[in-house]
C-alpha cells in the first residue's frame, strides 16, 4: 500500500525508528532526516524509517519539538472520522467495564479519554454527570475538532460540552488558548458525588477541567 498522493512524509534518521517500533507514539524533531509533501500543522503524515519502510500514520506539528504524534502503527488503519469515533467508543467501553454504575451516573465523574493511552494524542475528556469537559492539546487533536465533538456527544448522550483548551501545552503546538461552552447550557457550577462526598465543580474557572479525575484509583 503506497502512501496517499500528496501526503506529507517524515523520513527518520538511521536508527531513530527504534522507539516507534516499540510503539512509542511521539516523533521528536531531532529524529527526522527529511520531510516532503504537504505538511500543514495537524494534518496526517506518513512516518518512514531511513530505508523507506512504513512506521506509522501521525499528526504533524510544525511548531512543537514533538513533531508528530502517532494515530496508528498499522499501515491499513488510516486516520479518518471513523477511526476517531471508534477510538472514542473503545475508550467508553473500557470505562464501563472497570467503573461501577454510580460513577457513570448523573452525579458521577470520571476521565473518559486520556490522550495517547486511548489512541487519541492530545485529547483529554472528563465527564461530570451529563456534562463533558474537553481539552485539545495538540495540533492533530485540533485538526479533528468537529469530528471529536460530534462523536463525543453522540456516543455519551451528554447534554453539555465545555472546552478547557487553555493550557500552556497549546502554545507549544502553536495554538491559541480557547475555552467556553460549546454545546448545551451551563447555568451554575456542576455537582458530583465522589466517594460519598458531594463536590461543587467549576469547569470553566477551576484548575485543569475543574477536578482531579486523573487521580482516581
Amino acid at each position: 500500500m503506497s502512501h496517499k498522493a500528496g501526503l506529507g512524509v517524515l523520513r527518520l534518521k538511521a536508527g531513530r525508528e527504534r522507539s516507534l517500533r516499540r510503539r512509542h507514539p511521539w516523533v521528536f524533531s531531532g529524529a527526522i532526516d527529511t520531510v516532503s509533501g504537504q505538511l500543514a500543522s495537524g494534518a496526517t503524515v506518513r512516518v518512514e524509517a531511513a530505508d523507506g519502510a512504513f512506521l506509522a500514520w501521525a499528526a504533524y506539528s510544525a511548531n512543537s519539538q514533538i513533531r508528530a504524534r502517532v494515530w496508528s502503527f498499522e499501515q491499513a488503519v488510516y486516520p479518518d472520522a471513523a477511526l476517531m469515533a471508534a477510538r472514542i467508543g473503545a475508550a467508553l467501553q473500557h470505562r464501563q467495564q472497570w467503573l461501577d454504575a454510580s460513577t457513570l451516573a448523573d452525579e458521577g465523574a470520571c476521565r473518559l479519554l486520556h490522550g495517547e493511552s486511548d489512541g487519541l494524542p492530545g485529547v483529554i475528556v472528563d465527564r461530570y454527570g451529563k456534562a463533558l469537559v474537553m481539552q485539545l492539546l495538540s495540533a492533530g487533536a485540533e485538526h479533528w475538532r468537529e469530528v471529536l465533538i460530534e462523536a463525543l456527544l453522540q456516543q455519551t448522550g451528554c447534554s453539555v460540552l465545555v472546552e478547557r483548551s487553555d493550557t500552556d501545552a497549546r502554545q507549544l503546538e502553536g495554538l491559541p488558548p480557547t475555552s467556553g461552552v460549546l454545546h448545551g447550557e451551563l447555568k451554575d457550577n456542576l455537582q458530583i458525588i465522589e466517594h460519598g462526598l458531594r463536590y461543587e465543580v467549576d469547569v470553566l474557572g477551576g484548575q485543569k477541567t475543574g477536578f482531579y479525575l486523573d487521580q482516581r484509583d
